[in-house]
């Protein structure tokens, strides 16, 4: 089955928003587990199935779900593919890996698809539920030790890069000079408490400890964290970090 019956979930309100999520993954056991999983839950709605990366593709097109729980390998076209090309024509889908691999290099490459964080495949069922739904309003989808490696390692790739760009001139401008540039940048995207708060969403940190070391409340932050992911034009807050970096709009964190 790829197409779920909208009538599928009798579980929920009426009156409740129901996220609309796809899933991809090639082994049909595996999305009976997981639609069975996000079934009977009244805030989320399993809206497709996709046994490869190829046909996920087509129905994100046709379907237009808010998520797409991403098997990694699958025939045809892999998950990674799938998931660059899925960001690039619908930028603001969130895209969450269902893997087996925790390796920070594995995962790095997820990130670099576009990737919100994982999923792993021996979840339970409060872990995916916890995953999918923190994920969706905005929280962290990687544990803070992991997030900070792989935030800390594009960093530090980008920041590489910007280095061989930013040797001095004949005028004498070199990467110290460009520091202003950089700043003027951001300021023309982000206010100074959303660049604050970026910092702190690039170094890890969940809401309840932004909101401890911005002395704001949980409210105000969450706030702050949709008005960034809006103005960078991305789905989630991991997106938020890289397309950050990638703008040279938060310093090297080597």
């Amino acid at each position: 089955m790829e197409k779920i019956d909208s009538e599928h979930n009798t579980h929920a309100d009426s009156t409740t928003k129901r996220a609309r999520v796809l899933i991809a993954e090639d082994h049909a056991l595996v999305r009976e587990g997981l639609r069975a999983m996000l079934a009977s839950e009244p805030d989320l709605q399993v809206v497709g199935e996709a046994e490869n990366g190829k046909r996920a593709i087509e129905l994100c097109r046709s379907l237009s779900p808010e998520m797409v729980l991403m098997d990694v390998r699958m025939p045809e076209m892999d998950g990674l593919e799938a998931t660059r090309k899925i960001k690039e024509a619908h930028p603001e889908m969130i895209v969450l890996m269902v893997t087996s691999h925790q390796e920070p290099d594995y995962l790095l490459e997820a990130v670099r698809s576009g990737a919100a964080g994982y999923v792993l495949k021996e979840a339970t069922q409060p872990e995916l539920l916890s995953a999918v739904r923190r994920t969706l309003s905005g929280e962290p989808a990687l544990n803070q030790d992991l997030a900070m490696r792989l935030i800390s390692r594009l960093s530090g790739e980008h920041g590489r890069g910007r280095e061989r760009t930013s040797a001095p001139t004949s005028g004498g401008v070199g990467a110290a000079e460009r520091v202003p540039e950089v700043s003027e940048a951001l300021a023309s995207i982000l206010s100074s408490r959303e660049t604050e708060a970026l910092r702190l969403i690039a170094g890890g940190k969940t809401n309840r400890q932004i909101a401890k070391e911005l002395m704001v409340s949980l409210s105000t932050v969450k706030t702050h964290v949709q008005r960034i992911i809006k103005k960078l034009g991305v789905s989630d807050r991991t997106q938020a970090s890289v397309k950050a970096l990638e703008m040279g709009l938060l310093p090297s964190q080597e």
